[in-house]
């Protein structure tokens, strides 16, 4: 081992079914960012590379929600992976808690 962090870093959002603000419900760099990306992949779960929100949204624990200052990307993050997915309705629009 040489001492360099890990260059993998996932973390997992989840839109809650309420409505409330997405949770993070994982988090990890290295093997485990690895075992979430194979976990997404298996799952057909669409994934985003974004190097600044994964820097903000691992500093939250898992099962936290997402702080308000990072609400803005996560929203433009979940809305571009429903637009992928074709799952929004036309006239989704997202709101700021």
């Amino acid at each position: 081992m040489t001492g360099e962090p890990p260059k993998t870093i996932a973390v997992a959002v989840e839109e809650q079914a309420d409505g409330s603000t997405p949770k993070v419900t994982a988090s990890g760099r290295g093997h485990l960012a690895e075992k979430i990306l194979e976990v997404a992949f298996a799952a057909g779960v669409k994934v985003r590379t974004d190097a600044d929100l994964v820097q903000i949204l691992e500093a939250v624990e898992v099962e936290s929600e997402i702080p308000t200052e990072a609400f803005v990307a996560v929203t433009e993050v979940l809305t571009y992976l429903y637009r992928v997915n074709a799952e929004t309705p036309p006239d989704f629009k997202w709101s700021k808690p």
